[in-house]
């Protein structure tokens, strides 16, 4: 049975609060009960003095500014291949982190030791850290103003809680689908699995700000390889996207009663004509465009990686510098409205509050084509200050701060990046009616892309001609070679409300030491006119 963090916060860490408390005085007592009332749950009253002590101690220290975080993450990992369990794995850690700014210099130290005299140690650790980072002699930290309510709760949108199913039910449901896909004899090998995460996250600072959340996020994944004469074929499920959802996000996919068709998919890959290479105008589906825009799109965006202070896992940014590409940078064709929030119901990064404390705004990233904004920290706003002004709006965090555990330091963190929808009420078979001569991709599959997000290849799941408006057969493989603004000023075509769909990514890799991020990208089919394809099939 798994332990709340509240039952074991209040376990370990009950008698030292309340020395701590009897020690205070009454006066300072009747203060912390006035800061801390109609404190939010399931940050308890024990979890909340914990965060306040941290912050007392970091101002004690000497820091100008404090924020801390005590959060409980539990994942569950289950991985099945064909009759038999191949993994199972389910983690729980509880702890704390506190960063602190001093003399404009960040420090951060986080300890598993929830206790008073555990939060006030590293609370010191974390301001020696930060004043003796002051020698790097670098600009100091400001901070842009954090609008909007800083107290509350916030929940995601789950309605069954995945750690409440037996794990005996989740084999269950993956062994049946591996066998339903098995059923189809040249369906040969057969992997299924489910991953779940939950957090439980508090989370004050020195401005007032105390908030509690629980996020959840849901992935479950079948991959089956259709074997043939000297051929093999996989199709991923990767039309069933993972999801800040709860375990309805399983049930809801059928993954028993899909697993035929997919197994159906992959052995007609086996008798795909190959690809001949050319130029044809794609029609992509969501399912397949999602990683396009995370990879072209989304992650040229950040504006730490534009700046050069990032370029782990995916390199810098060719859109910079900003005083150059801000407002004049054409990135796609006037169809293309590019858009980044943290509230989308379902989606993998909505969130009530970043780690900055900072309430997440939907903004606009490219409008009409045109390059507008950059993803933002509270740090990072006020580098764009002057853009701000001059537009009119106010200089504030876009609210992409983000540590993926306790033990780790927030920063600039993509949000959900997505492609909005058009105007006229277009639908994936209307692309392709009006298409002549071109290739339908659904489903992600490999890639690359160069340092600057710049220069790329793009595979898929399934690939299908066009030849007059018509989807006349399957092809095999197939990748489409692209320049960033070139592809997406190809964009002629997209469809309307009712073809959006989420995709999305759980480990997105970022920063040294490495950190993931959960992200979605809603989008949805479009098409790209005269687009290089090239054939990567095995040459005899």
């Amino acid at each position: 049975m798994s332990t709340s963090r509240r039952d074991f916060v209040r376990t370990t860490s009950a008698a030292a609060a309340g020395l701590a408390l009897a020690a205070t005085g009454r006066a300072e007592a009747a203060e912390r009960a006035a800061v801390l009332a109609g404190a939010p749950s399931p940050g308890d009253a024990v979890t909340n003095e914990l965060l306040m002590k941290a912050l007392d101690a970091a101002r004690a220290a000497g820091a100008e500014y404090a924020d801390a975080r005590i959060s409980l993450n539990r994942t569950q990992t289950i991985f099945t291949r064909e009759k038999r369990v191949g993994g199972l794995s389910d983690n729980e850690t509880l702890g704390a982190g506190v960063r602190v700014l001093v003399g404009g210099s960040w420090g951060f130290a986080a300890t598993s030791e929830l206790t008073t005299d555990g939060l006030a140690r590293v609370a010191r650790q974390a301001v020696a850290q930060a004043k003796a980072n002051r020698t790097a002699g670098r600009k100091p930290v400001t901070l842009a103003p954090a609008p909007g309510n800083q107290r509350g709760t916030w929940r995601s949108d789950a309605k069954v809680d995945p750690f409440t199913i037996p794990i005996e039910d989740k084999v269950a449901l993956l062994l049946a689908t591996n066998a339903a896909a098995m059923k189809n004899p040249q369906a040969r090998f057969v992997n299924s699995s489910m991953f779940f995460l939950k957090e439980e996250k508090t989370y004050a600072n020195s401005e007032g700000a105390l908030v509690a959340q629980t996020i959840f996020r849901t992935q479950p994944s079948v991959g089956i390889t259709a074997v043939g004469k000297g051929d093999f074929q996989t199709r991923q499920s990767n039309d069933i996207a993972p999801m800040g959802r709860g375990y309805e996000h399983v049930t809801e996919n059928k993954l028993e009663e899909n697993a035929p068709r997919w197994a159906e998919q992959a052995v007609e890959k086996l008798s795909a004509k190959p690809v001949e290479v050319g130029r044809y105008d794609l029609v992509l589906h969501p399912s397949h465009l999602w990683l396009t825009i995370h990879e072209s799109v989304a992650h040229p965006t950040e504006l730490d990686r534009a700046m050069g202070y990032e370029a782990n896992y995916a390199g810098t940014s060719f859109v910079f510098p900003p005083e150059k590409v801000l407002g004049t940078l054409k990135f796609g064709s006037p169809l293309m409205n590019i858009r980044g929030d943290r509230s989308q119901p379902g989606s993998l990064a909505a969130t009530g509050w970043d780690d900055d404390g900072v309430v997440p705004e939907s903004f606009d990233i490219i409008t009409g084509g045109m390059f507008v904004d950059y993803q933002t920290t509270r740090e990072q706003a006020l580098w764009l200050d002057w853009y701000y002004r001059k537009t009119g709006r106010p200089t504030r965090s876009h609210g992409c701060s983000y540590a993926q555990s306790w033990a780790d330091v927030q920063f600039q963190r993509m949000p959900n990046v997505s492609l909005l929808p058009g105007e006229k009420d277009l639908s994936w078979d209307d692309l392709i009616a009006a298409t002549d001569k071109g290739i339908a991709i659904i489903g992600d599959g490999s890639f690359s892309i160069d340092q600057q997000r710049f220069n790329a290849q793009f595979g898929g799941q399934l690939f299908y001609e066009i030849k007059g408006g018509r989807i006349t057969g399957m092809l095999k493989d197939v990748a489409y070679q692209m320049r960033t603004p070139d592809f997406w000023g190809a964009l002629d075509m997209l469809g309307g409300k009712a073809s959006y769909f989420l995709g999305g990514a759980f480990n997105d890799g970022k920063g040294q030491p490495a950190q993931s991020n959960a992200v979605s990208h809603g989008c949805v089919p479009t098409r790209h006119r005269n687009i290089n394809v090239i054939n990567t099939g095995r040459q005899a």
